[in-house]
């Protein structure tokens, strides 16, 4: 039944895609917009402008005379944004009604914020008046970090942290909250595989993301419940530019895991008809170490293939995404080797197979834009421990996604969206061992937000119902039935104030929800890749939060300064502890309890520019969580990120020249001060010493006929091999005592060099 209905849901995809440039009723005058980009010390024309518009996912960049055209666009009022690296971005609204030019003067940048569009709370916005802090991760940023996946990639963002199992699996928190008080979206759909378990990560080829956001509070307006810690947006490649196309490689190295990964993709627009295609490939061996020599069980194999075909007219878009990845991580004991180099599968590991089928559409009614996305997503998850040829654990689950959304144009500075979305799933178990029973789970939100300008101000908000049931299939005297429901009234007020051009105040209130997921409900069973016994607790409520957010935007032409506070407090909030002493299937017994949480912090972030070339970057992230009315054992919440201090020197030999661009060295420090703040009841937990880590960076880019062809970076991470264990790994509480120092766990990866090669073709 279930391959039936997956079937139909592809075929209706398919049919809405293939006919979305066969709607003659919707089809209207359409208008060009052409333009110039000059420099203003010069009036030199400015050659790889970026000119995006991002209510139509479109965007170009400019000639080697400093020209772009874009072609067949609807008449109507759009945000042009044109961003060019080492210079300011500019936003202006063009109503191609009006106007079939438009030309920009952009100033080098110097340490000013820069104006973008981000998705925000509200629809799209300018980042300048999110309430909220909204951290923006470029292409750029993205190319020029050495990661093992995409999460790793982002974790070096103020108030961002991973919770990892090794070097390929890592699982997003946000100010202390991970799991499934947050979410991820991407293709426009929120990603669903399992996320609740300690060992499963996200399921996304960091390869197809060009650029990503990060909602750092309570984000349940748009998202529903689980965005209760913020909300992480992949975004893709933009559309091309009518009858243009391209293509581009990739490939990487890392030296202690002896990573390679290679990708190559294309994309192109054809007199509005769209295609694109991505294959990527990345394996390693186990990480090592100056504590544990190699760890056993640390190695894995990533694949990713993507497809995709859409139309754009001036009636609105239609888009079809297929992808597919493949993720085979191995399963750390607590084994050490002295060498350990095989890419091989070694028993135990897991498989991931993660399908997903999107559609992603837009109708211009009017000023207005109606929305509508609706996604399939299969996740197949599988443990081989005796055996590679038969999974004990086998789960498959699959997710339909679904939100329709009404954007009203601007009126008499008012901007309003109405909504409704939300998902159902099935899990099937399908293997003789089992974590989690079988269940469905239905889940519906209706939600309505604004946003209003007044001067200096700009007041945002909106109000949201939620409404899940969640029913779990009885098994044996493993997993009795269950039914739940859970609802809840979600919503934000926030305000930002500018008092002048160089300082934002911002100011936010939000009420977060979040339903208890089928782990914490209904777990029974061993995690092989934790080594612990989950105990589900069928009685929990949901939980809900009240946060407060300020924040204060400085600028000069020497100095950026940022400083954003918070306090959450959160009713029922749910987590799993040790039972003190007791085992079962001989690992540690686990079982889900609740309380009352407070946590309290911030993110700090201090750039010092003295000459245009030269950046000195520093930021703090801190928070302090606690379990309230609570003996000291048990006071503190578990896994809560260390204080972190992150800082980068960094200098440009060559912003802009004739061959060479963005040529620049960099020295990095991150410094994670003592985590003494533990959750210690049953020894659930244990203290963290402080460790400071140090890097150096160098890239540059090659210019060929005016336009970046190639970009080459180099990384050292670690570079004095300090053997260290995050607060945030599982792999700290995995084996037995390390005969090398004494202490129980494995380390984290020692020093670690980078080469990454990126062409566009």
């Amino acid at each position: 039944m279930i391959r039936k209905y997956m079937l139909l849901l592809l075929g209706a995809l398919l049919c809405l895609t293939a006919n979305a440039g066969d709607v003659p009723t919707l089809n209207g005058p359409t208008s060009d917009l052409r333009g110039r980009v000059t420099d203003k010390i010069d009036n030199s024309p400015l050659v790889g402008v970026v000119v995006t518009i991002p209510e139509l996912q479109i965007a170009t960049t400019t000639d080697a005379d400093g020209n772009y055209t874009l072609t067949s666009l609807p008449k109507r009022t759009v945000t042009l944004q044109v961003s060019y690296l080492g210079h300011q971005t500019i936003l202006r609204k063009v109503d191609l009604t009006q106007t079939a030019k438009a030309d920009f003067v952009m100033q080098e940048s110097n340490a000013m914020l820069n104006e973008v569009v981000v998705t925000g709370l509200t629809g799209k916005a300018k980042l300048k008046d999110a309430p909220i802090p909204v951290s923006v991760v470029t292409a750029d940023m993205l190319r020029n970090t050495a990661s093992s996946n995409i999460i790793d990639a982002l974790s070096h963002q103020p108030g961002i942290a991973q919770i990892t199992t090794g070097s390929g699996i890592s699982k997003p928190v946000i100010r202390g909250l991970g799991y499934n008080r947050l979410v991820v979206v991407n293709d426009g759909i929120r990603q669903e595989g399992n996320q609740w378990g300690d060992e499963h990560g996200i399921e996304v080829d960091d390869q197809s993301i060009s650029s990503a956001e990060i909602i750092k509070g309570p984000a349940s307006l748009m998202y529903g419940s689980d965005a209760m810690a913020g909300v992480i947006i992949f975004h893709g490649d933009p559309v091309m530019a009518r009858n243009t196309h391209a293509a581009s490689a990739t490939t990487e190295y890392q030296s202690n895991n002896g990573l390679f990964s290679y990708s190559v993709g294309f994309r192109g627009n054809a007199n509005g008809w769209l295609y694109q295609g991505r294959w990527s490939d990345k394996m390693a061996h186990d990480y090592h170490n100056a504590y544990d020599k190699y760890v056993v069980g640390t190695r894995f194999r990533q694949r990713a293939a993507e497809l995709g075909t859409g139309y754009n007219g001036s009636w609105g878009y239609s888009h079809l995404n297929l992808s597919y990845y493949h993720l085979t991580p191995g399963i750390a004991e607590g084994e050490r080797d002295d060498h350990s180099t095989s890419y091989g599968k070694a028993l135990p590991f897991q498989q991931v197979h993660h399908y997903k089928a999107v559609s992603d559409n837009a109708f211009y009614i009017g000023d207005a834009t109606l929305k509508a996305i609706i996604g399939y997503q299969q996740n197949r998850r599988q443990e081989y421990e005796e055996s590679a040829d038969a999974p004990g654990l086998d789960m498959q689950l699959h997710t339909i996604n679904y939100d329709v959304r009404l954007l009203f144009p601007e009126r008499n500075a008012w901007k309003t969206t109405v909504g409704a979305g939300g998902m159902w799933q099935y899990n099937d178990n399908r293997g003789d061992e089992f974590l989690i029973p079988s269940y469905q789970l239905f889940d519906f939100g209706a939600y309505a937000t604004s946003s209003y300008k007044t001067g200096d101000w700009t007041l945002s908000g909106g109000l949201r119902l939620d409404h899940r049931h969640v029913h779990a299939f009885a098994l044996d005297d493993l997993f009795s039935r269950l039914s739940r429901n859970f609802t809840s009234v979600s919503g934000s007020i926030g305000a930002v104030w500018h008092p002048s051009e160089n300082v934002n105040l911002r100011f936010n209130v939000a009420r977060g929800f979040r339903a208890p997921n089928i782990g914490e409900l209904s777990s029974n069973g061993v995690h092989e890749g934790t080594q612990q016994y989950l105990v589900g607790n069928g009685d929990l409520k949901a939980e809900h939060s009240w946060q407060f957010d300020a924040g204060l935007d400085y600028t000069s032409d020497w100095l950026t300064a940022q400083l954003a506070l918070y306090a959450n407090f959160i009713d029922n909030y749910i987590f799993n502890q040790r039972l003190d002493g007791e085992t079962r299937e001989d690992v540690p017994l686990y079982q889900y309890t609740s309380g009352k949480a407070r946590l309290i912090g911030g993110e700090a972030l201090v750039d010092i520019h003295p000459i245009r070339r030269l950046h000195w970057q520093n930021t703090f992230s801190y928070v302090n969580s606690v379990q309230l009315h609570q003996p000291a054992e048990s006071k503190y919440l578990p896994f809560t990120p260390a204080p972190k201090w992150e800082g980068q020197l960094r200098y440009a030999f060559i912003e802009d020249g004739q061959h060479l661009h963005h040529t620049y060295v960099a020295a990095t420090m991150e410094c994670n001060l003592r985590q003494d703040h533990f959750y210690a009841l049953g020894g659930t937990e244990t203290a963290t010493p402080s460790y400071t880590l140090f890097g150096l960076q160098a890239g540059t880019s090659l210019k060929v006929h005016g336009r970046n062809r190639a970009t080459l970076s180099l990384t050292a991470d670690n570079l004095f091999n300090r053997a260290y264990q995050s607060h945030l790994s599982r792999l700290k509480y995995i084996g037995d005592v390390n005969p090398a120092n004494g202490r129980m766990g494995l380390y984290n990866i020692g020093r670690n060099v980078t080469v990454k090669l990126a062409l566009d073709l």
